[in-house]
């Protein structure tokens, strides 16, 4: 590493083929550094925005994860699989589908808004705390109770049996695989996800994002800081309260602070507190009206 990259989020746009860790792994080796982890898992067969919280952002993981996410998703209908995807094992065997244009928007609205969602056998879903895909490997898949999600938008993009490309906005935790297979049952055909890219993941968008090609070609520049969106500027939900430093030194003692009564988001459960120099100190939480605790303290 030819130059420091500051703590914050490097959104890559992951390539098919890899898991999460893998990318995780590659900016390990192009930054030098340890310390990263990934905001929510994409599987091999997707691509697209995988954003990496780097250094102290890390602890900003359980803030940042839990956002909506946006896809784009090629189903082919004609069979199903063991995962619901294209690279499981054939469970049926392959028809010609014949269902309508007008017939799978009809389809379609039964997926949108609250929904239970069954997670498919082979998945990260932990029963007991071991991961459904390990029980599945071991000839054990479990049965998985269904939870609620809800699908904010779900859009018929492109129609060419036996194909069709949907848009889907939709809660963490919702499984695009799983819908792609429960729409082959109900056209009764069967369905696999074919192709997965996902455009928007929480804050973090397409347009933010980079290659893990580029980011070494960045390293190697000395410019890899240019790919990191800093500390300061993420969360923006939450209330920006500018320091002193004193008050500086006793939040990174562990004290509580005050915020001014007279900011426009008063009574905000979480305030980000930034130095003069713009650096995020802590995130604190409400305790009582504008006093708040750091529950995460960033060092210098």
């Amino acid at each position: 590493m030819t130059a420091a990259v500051p703590d914050g989020v490097i959104v890559v746009a992951k390539p098919r083929g890899m898991t999460s860790h893998d990318v995780v792994n590659r900016v390990r080796r192009i930054s030098g550094i340890r310390r990263i982890g990934h905001l929510g898992t994409l599987d091999p067969l997707a691509e697209g925005v995988l954003p990496l919280v780097v250094g102290q952002a890390t602890r900003l993981a359980p803030y940042l994860g839990g956002g909506d996410k946006e896809y784009q998703a090629t189903i082919r209908f004609g069979y199903s699989t063991s995962t619901y995807d294209r690279e499981g094992e054939r469970t049926s065997g392959i028809v010609e589908p014949s269902f309508s244009e007008a017939e799978l928007e009809a389809t379609l609205v039964g997926f949108r808004g609250s929904i239970r969602q069954t997670p498919p056998p082979v998945s990260a879903k932990k029963v007991g705390g071991i991961p459904a895909y390990e029980l599945a490997r071991k000839g054990r898949p479990p049965k998985l109770a269904p939870v609620e999600v809800t699908v904010h938008r779900l859009e018929l993009r492109e129609f060419h049996l036996p194909t069709a490309v949907l848009l889907v906005r939709c809660t963490a935790g919702t499984y695009v695989r799983a819908i792609a297979h429960e729409l082959g049952q109900k056209l009764g055909c069967g369905a696999v996800l074919e192709e997965l890219r996902r455009t928007v993941s929480g804050p973090f968008e397409q347009s933010q994002s980079h290659t893990l090609d580029a980011l070494a070609e960045m390293a190697v520049a000395g410019r890899l800081a240019e790919a990191v969106l800093p500390c300061s500027g993420l969360l923006p939900e939450f209330p920006a309260e500018v320091i002193d430093a004193l008050t500086e030194n006793h939040i990174r003692q562990g004290r509580n602070f005050r915020i001014s009564p007279f900011r426009a988001q008063a009574g905000a459960r979480f305030v980000k507190a930034v130095s003069h120099e713009g650096d995020l100190v802590a995130i604190g939480e409400a305790q009582a009206p504008n006093f708040y605790h750091p529950v995460v303290v960033f060092h210098k």
